[in-house]
């Protein structure tokens, strides 16, 4: 799919990174070059006490935070990684489940209590706009109480979204351009997979998607793909602690990629390294790193990395 700039409406404010903004804690963040972390690498809303954490990825970019999704808990993964939360300004999100969008004002209000005093801007699917505002009315009391009591600036005059219908340019400055691709997750439209072109490194994630030969075209010549993955294999597990299994079946099959499906995309996009996240069944430690990769491996020979929270792909 090519990337259609006119698509993609955003505010003209949004394509410049502002002044002076705090940089990511400094045990973390190199002060050149771009470095990707996987915050949360599950798929699915649920918690569980067995490992991974819910959707979310970091690119520090000469020590500047992107995030990209924020499930449950990324604001804790966030300072697990050892990023400043009132760094963060730029939040993209993929499409609206839950597991990708639910800490959507969460992530803003915990950097503005961190002490942020600049702008976040927040990219995604159209309904960005409705869940900040019910987030702001839900939260009223808290923010004019600390506004009054703390001398804090307006929280709510902080946040600038840009809704997106179609693929094309999402923002663009000196460290880096951002472009959005639409990808397949029947039913919920639009979904979106972005790619990161930076000076020293390409990378695309895939969100939530089926197999999608568009998505090769879109990630084709960048250095990583990180792609989600559901283990068919695995999924007897997880179907028998919902009510209506076989209805959550059809919706797993017909809206997630295998990792076999994951390997024939990164072929067909040339890439360098395949990372599979979003990982379904994300809380089985029964299946092993080379049960996720082997079906990804018969595809695509080269480097095959399998997801897990706050790992840092290097290059």
């Amino acid at each position: 799919m090519t990337p259609d700039r006119r698509q993609f409406l955003i505010g003209a404010a949004g394509l410049a990174l502002p002044a002076g903004i705090p940089r990511a804690a400094p045990d973390t963040a190199a002060s050149t070059g771009t470095r990707l972390i996987l915050l949360g690498t599950k798929g699915g809303p649920a918690l569980t006490r067995h490992g991974r954490a819910n959707p979310g990825t970091l690119l520090l970019i000469q020590g500047v935070p992107y995030v990209v999704d924020c499930g449950y808990g990324t604001s804790r993964q966030l300072v697990s990684a050892g990023v400043a939360l009132n760094a963060v300004r730029h939040l993209f999100i993929t499409h609206h489940h839950s597991d990708h969008n639910l800490e959507l004002g969460a992530i803003p209000y915990n950097a503005w209590a961190a002490g942020s005093f600049g702008r976040i801007d927040v990219y995604g699917p159209p309904g960005l706009e409705g869940m900040s505002r019910a987030f702001s009315d839900y939260m009223r009391y808290d923010i004019e109480t600390r506004i009054t009591d703390e001398g804090r600036s307006d929280f709510r005059k902080l946040v600038f979204l840009h809704e997106a219908g179609g693929p094309g340019l999402v923002m663009q400055n000196d460290d880096v351009k951002v472009t959005a691709a639409l990808v397949r997750h029947p039913p919920v439209r639009p979904a979106f997979a972005y790619r990161f072109d930076t000076k020293d490194r390409s990378i695309v994630l895939s969100g939530d998607t089926a197999y999608a030969p568009e998505l090769a075209r879109f990630a084709r010549g960048a250095d990583v793909l990180v792609h989600e993955a559901l283990y068919v294999p695995g999924l007897d597990a997880l179907l028998r602690r919902v009510p209506d299994a076989a209805r959550l079946r059809q919706h797993l099959l017909a809206s997630h990629s295998t990792p076999e499906d994951a390997g024939k995309v990164a072929v067909e996009a040339g890439v360098s390294t395949l990372v599979l996240s979003h990982l379904v069944p994300g809380d089985d430690p029964s299946i092993t790193d080379e049960q996720w990769s082997e079906g990804a491996r018969r595809f695509f020979k080269g480097r095959i990395v399998v997801g897990r929270d706050l790992l840092e792909i290097s290059r």
